[in-house]
């Protein structure tokens, strides 16, 4: 007879078949404000459906990555690459025997926080709010979760577990958290560093692909890139005759393969030698223990100097970045020098916290075309009102 399933039973299961070192459900540090376990849900799966299903997660679709959205429907943003980190995530977690649910939740995550326009609209914000603390979209994605979204009566935000906001939580950022920030080890546990990983991983390729789509780079001056070179003349040999543009998207599939394999060969051998045994025990290592090898580090550095050089700062991507810096530059100043200008529920806010934080609450709340349209009706004198 086949039963149900119940949370239970998942967390024993994930006894059975974690790692010693993979942070387990059952073994949760628990919620900002305690709640009843669910009946059918592990705390980390509750957690990725909560990210889900919130409103900041359905904006990233309207977030840019690279391209603005009316550029093209096939180039990714925000949601897609998230999506694509996400995958990336779940694939390396299982072949760890890391908790795949936690994986998710951090990636699915992860960006919740970031500007419109992506990181030319946080450039902005990181300096017109150098004297409150500064802005990082990472710091503000914890924000998202733990404060600006309303979904409950019983608390703000989405009141994630502890582990899933440690790995959204990353050192280095000044500025005043509205509630206790998660306890953070000398590095955060391992289904964060396969998260972060991930996200890398995705962007790297993702945005190779996008950039080649929209013409911007070219295969002949990738060919001098000895990671490019190499998957891509493994996919010549097994497929001499394909389309250049069919090509292409094989070394891409190519070249994931290759760094994700890398990333658990790699890692694996690392943990084996330190004799990792807890999640603890990885916490308190003095570098991350979810890493390339160093012969794949040095040429991942190379691919990414590549891509700053010939595509971040291209003329087409550069003409866009300008333009997101002056529509969010323009906005954050209008809002400030006329509080009025902003909607009510966002000005009520202000009794509570720095007008300024909260206004980059709401600037990096904005999906692009909502930034644009706020722009042109607030500036364009022609715009009707």
């Amino acid at each position: 007879m086949i039963s149900l399933r119940s949370r239970e039973a998942f967390e024993k299961e994930e006894a059975e078949r974690l790692a010693p070192f993979a942070v387990r459900s059952l073994e949760s540090k628990g919620r900002l404000v305690p709640e009843p376990e669910h009946p059918y849900r592990t705390a980390f799966q509750r957690d990725r459906d909560r990210v889900v299903h919130s409103r900041a997660f359905r904006r990233l679709q309207y977030k840019t990555q690279v391209f603005v959205h009316h550029e093209g429907d096939h180039y990714r943003n925000r949601l897609t690459h998230t999506l694509e980190g996400a995958q990336i995530a779940r694939t390396m977690a299982r072949s760890l025997r890391l908790n795949e649910d936690l994986c998710e939740a951090i990636a699915l995550a992860h960006d919740l926080g970031h500007t419109p326009f992506g990181h030319a609209g946080e450039r902005v914000l990181a300096r017109l709010l150098a004297d409150e603390g500064g802005f990082d979209h990472n710091r503000q994605s914890l924000r998202v979760v733990d404060w600006i979204e309303e979904r409950y009566p019983e608390f703000r935000g989405l009141n994630l577990s502890e582990e899933t906001r440690e790995g959204m939580c990353k050192h280095g950022c000044d500025w005043d958290h509205p509630v206790a920030l998660p306890r953070l080890g000398l590095q955060r546990h391992l289904e964060s560093q396969v998260a972060d990983i991930s996200d890398e991983i995705a962007y790297i390729n993702h945005d190779l692909d996008d950039g080649l789509n929209a013409g911007v780079l070219a295969l002949e001056a990738l060919a001098d890139e000895p990671l490019w070179r190499t998957v891509s003349d493994q996919v010549e040999a097994r497929s001499s005759r394909a389309h250049v543009k069919v090509h292409a998207a094989q070394t891409i599939v190519a070249l994931i393969n290759r760094l994700v394999g890398d990333v658990l060969e790699a890692s694996h051998a690392v943990l084996l030698e330190r004799k990792v045994d807890s999640a603890d025990v990885a916490r308190q290592s003095e570098e991350p223990l979810i890493r390339f090898s160093d012969e794949v580090a040095r040429q991942v550095l190379a691919l990414k100097r590549f891509l700053s050089e010939n595509f971040y700062h291209h003329p087409r991507v550069m003409r866009m970045t300008r333009k997101a810096e002056w529509i969010v530059g323009d906005l954050y100043r209008v809002f400030s020098d006329d509080p009025l200008l902003l909607p009510r529920r966002i000005r009520d806010r202000f009794r509570d916290e720095p007008p300024a934080r909260v206004t980059a609450d709401y600037l990096a709340g904005m999906t692009d075309r909502f930034a644009m349209a706020e722009h042109r009706k607030l500036l364009d004198p022609h715009a009707p009102a």
